[in-house]
Order: structure tokens, then sequence, then C-alpha cells
């Protein structure tokens, strides 16, 4: 195997990695705002704020936006409805000054 299929097959199980930890992240950002409303139904222990946010902050934006719209919680708290998509267009904005400055190649 020659340096330019290594760095290809590298670059593509790097992005593989990325991926999945991103799908992940997001799943248990959805299960976690689905748990949450489940247990504030029942009156029994929640999921505290910040460890919604720090699943949103860790990568899983979507999934807690997605969370909150499909389960309607938390869309009343000015925290969540702004908080959560300001994380999302941060983390976009960042995503894309790194893929335009070109210290990060897409794919």
């Amino acid at each position: 195997m020659n340096v330019p299929e290594l760095l290809h097959q590298l670059r593509t199980s790097t992005t593989a990695i990325i991926l999945s930890y991103f799908i992940l992240v997001n799943l248990i950002a959805i299960l976690a705002m689905a748990i949450d409303k489940h247990k504030a139904r029942k009156g029994a222990f929640r999921i505290p704020e910040a460890v919604l946010f720090l699943f949103s902050i860790i990568g899983g934006s979507i999934g807690s936006l997605l969370g909150m719209f499909l389960f309607h919680h938390k869309t009343r708290k000015w925290k969540f409805r702004i908080g959560m998509p300001a994380i999302l267009i941060i983390q976009i904005a960042v995503i894309a000054f790194l893929v335009f400055s070109g210290s990060v190649e897409l794919l």
C-alpha cells in the first residue's frame, strides 16, 4: 500500500468514526429529551438541564432540537428556545470556518 492510498483509507476511517460519533450523540440527545419528558409526566427524578445542554454542546444539538419539538419538551423555557438553536448555529459556523479556511477536509 502506498502513501496516498494509506492517507485515503485513514481519512475515510476517520470520517466514519466522526460521523458515527455525531449519530450516536444525537440519538442519545433525543433519547434524553424523551426520558426527561416521560419523567416529568410521572413526577419522577429528572435529568438535570445542564446534562441536556451538555449533550447539545458535545455535538448533539440537532438531536436536542428534534427531541424538544418531537416531545414538546422544554419548548417554553427561553434557555432552551434560544440556547439550543444558538449552540447549533455556533457549531455550524465553526465547522464552516474550519472547512473554508482549509483546516479540515470533508471526506
